[in-house]
């Protein structure tokens, strides 16, 4: 095996070690942004959310609060203001989503789906989770939710869900007194949760995954190409000559030329001793001689 190939050999072995550590570190952290941008998205849907919520409890609830004896105004809910006003985002953006679910809702259609019902369990499970993060895969992608507990920490909202008889008239006779009530203060009572489609910013940090390791496959091409030609002009092709010259010596040659190489670096070195060394041998051959 030449020193080319053993050279080269090197370098291949270098680069797969190199990219392989190189495209581990370089996804993880590609991927890292990509769900930093998402939990974005998804903290600003969750604050617009709490926004509609607040302004619903704390400007429209008390606007319409004398008329619950005769009429129930789910308007004035907070959770029914904030996922309506998301169904209009919605309905442009479908794979996004928005969803105040309990476990125990006044109105059927705020029960959890069975992988909700798994976030709200694990957060009455721990108290001290205010915030909790997951990724599920969905038929049209991979989707990234972030979930908030629901607590009742002021005593007035849950003049409503205690007990049937505490409740509006009209809304025991628009949901009936099955549902919605035996709430406790300070227990978690479900989840507020934002669901964000993770398939284009995980594409867009695939393609960017993908352009670095072509741009470091092409930088290690050309370093590899003018490491060949730094090792055929400084290495080989003197080496080859100097081997050249020694061979002539050996079978009797005396007289072939001197290989003089320009510089001081390793290779110069070893041709000038070869050159003393052939000088040395030829001086004995001509007093062997006499």
């Amino acid at each position: 095996m030449g020193l080319r190939m053993k050279f080269n050999l090197v370098l291949l072995a270098g680069l797969l070690v190199g990219m392989a550590l190189a495209s581990t570190l370089l996804y993880r952290l590609i991927y890292d942004d990509a769900q930093h941008d998402i939990l974005a998205q998804a903290s600003i849907m969750d604050a617009q959310a709490d926004a509609i919520s607040r302004y619903t409890a704390d400007e429209i609830a008390p606007l319409v609060a004398g008329q619950f004896a005769r009429r129930f105004l789910p308007q004035s809910i907070p959770a029914w203001a904030a996922q309506t006003n998301f169904r209009t985002v919605q309905a442009h953006m479908p794979d996004y989503s928005f969803r105040t679910v309990v476990l125990n809702p006044t109105n059927p259609a705020d029960l959890p789906d069975e992988w909700q019902r798994v976030i709200v369990e694990r957060m009455r499970n721990d108290a001290n989770l205010k915030t909790l993060v997951s990724e599920r895969d969905t038929p049209a992608g991979r989707i990234l939710s972030m979930s908030k507990p629901i607590i009742i920490t002021d005593q007035a909202c849950l003049a409503c869900h205690s007990t049937p008889d505490q409740a509006p008239a009209s809304m025991i006779d628009l949901y009936g007194t099955k549902n919605g009530f035996d709430w406790k203060l300070n227990e978690v009572l479900g989840a507020r949760i934002v669901s964000v489609p993770m398939a284009v910013p995980l594409n867009q940090a695939w393609a960017t995954f993908s352009a670095v390791l072509i741009w470091l496959a092409a930088v290690f091409l050309v370093v590899l190409v003018l490491m060949n030609l730094l090792l055929q002009f400084v290495i080989i092709r003197p080496v080859r000559r100097i081997a050249a010259s020694a061979n002539e010596v050996s079978l009797g040659n005396m007289d072939a030329p001197e290989y003089v190489v320009r510089g001081k670096d390793e290779i110069a070195s070893l041709a000038d001793s070869f050159n003393r060394m052939r000088r040395s041998l030829a001086n004995a051959f001509k007093m062997l001689g006499e």
